[in-house]
């Protein structure tokens, strides 16, 4: 099996991508804990200060474990080749880009571009794309993803933007393949930056979308 297929296949086995914003301090906090709660992908933004350094330490702590760590907010092919230089497992951009999805492609990479519009996925699928990023999602509504999923039912579509504990569910049911969790995933953690909240909420994100899958799947 390839790096990337493998990497695939662990964002859609965990169901749910850490997406990482904040100080150095707040980001390895919550990667670590988020971790420990079970989630197997982490995004690191490059909005984050020392994002390279960061990925690379990341990287490091856990080489021993079947955890894919990521660089999203990718805005360029500069940043992007920095990244997969560093040994990001995969590559997630906002926009859709075709320079940055070719260069990831180069790298032999899973990239996973922000897409909105039919328009906009059709041509990342067309580019190759295996996981698209349905972006902002909380402007889209899980509507978006079953109406898309009409014509495209092979799209592999991880909405991103909004999701929480209330509505990760409804994601997973609508037919999101796995859900990027942001900005909720650190408030858990309170004022203090809570370990154990955020590990806790960790836990709970991964078991409310596995158990949407087993529904999906007809076993409860």
């Amino acid at each position: 099996m390839s790096r990337k297929r493998e990497v695939m296949n662990g964002i859609c086995k965990s169901s749910v991508v850490a997406v990482l914003r904040g100080t150095e301090a707040e980001v390895l906090t919550t990667a670590r804990a988020a971790i420990d709660g079970g989630i197997q992908a982490i995004e690191l933004t490059m909005t984050v200060p020392n994002a390279i350094d960061i990925l690379r330490q990341l990287k490091s702590e856990c080489a021993s474990q079947s955890v894919y760590i990521g660089m999203g907010t990718v805005m360029d092919v500069h940043s992007a080749v920095s990244a997969l230089q560093a040994g990001a497992d995969f590559v997630v951009t906002p926009h859709l880009d075709m320079d940055i999805i070719a260069v990831s492609h180069q790298y032999q990479a899973l990239v996973m571009p922000g897409t909105f519009t039919m328009t906009e996925m059709v041509t990342a699928l067309k580019a190759g794309c295996e996981i698209l990023k349905l972006f902002p999602a909380d402007l889209a509504g899980t509507a978006h993803i079953k109406n898309v999923k009409g014509p495209l039912p092979q799209a592999n579509i991880m909405p991103t933007g909004g999701v929480n504990e209330t509505n990760i569910e409804h994601w997973i049911q609508a037919g999101a393949i796995a859900v990027g969790v942001g900005s909720n995933l650190t408030k858990a953690g309170g004022d203090s930056l809570d370990s154990q909240k955020i590990r806790e909420y960790a836990s709970l994100l991964i078991r409310k979308a596995q158990q949407a899958k087993l529904t999906l799947s007809g076993i409860r």
